[in-house]
């Protein structure tokens, strides 16, 4: 009985080893999607959602917010990133 005991606690760890993996690992947007979430940013930047919400308020890019969540473009946060015209209208960030 010992040994069970053994093996269905190593085989509850390795589950726990991969699940904790796959939190962490980011999965983009798929291709087809046109816009981030605010899960997206944070994980795509590594930082808080407090600093997403942030970066946000500062309207470097678009975004629209449906029923309380935040969608962001795609096209435009990406120029953003990339140091090119962020998408907005004065092309100021």
């Amino acid at each position: 009985m010992v040994v069970r005991v053994t093996i269905i606690k190593s085989e509850v760890n390795a589950m726990n080893r991969e699940l904790n993996h796959k939190q962490d690992t980011f999965v983009p947007a798929g291709n087809d999607n046109r816009a981030y979430t605010v899960d997206d940013l944070r994980n795509i930047l590594k930082v808080s959602k407090t600093s997403v919400y942030r970066l946000l308020r500062s309207k470097c890019f678009h975004y629209v917010r449906i029923g309380g969540q935040y969608r962001i473009s795609k096209k435009s946060f990406d120029n953003w990133l990339d140091g090119k015209k962020g998408g907005t209208e004065d092309g100021i960030c």
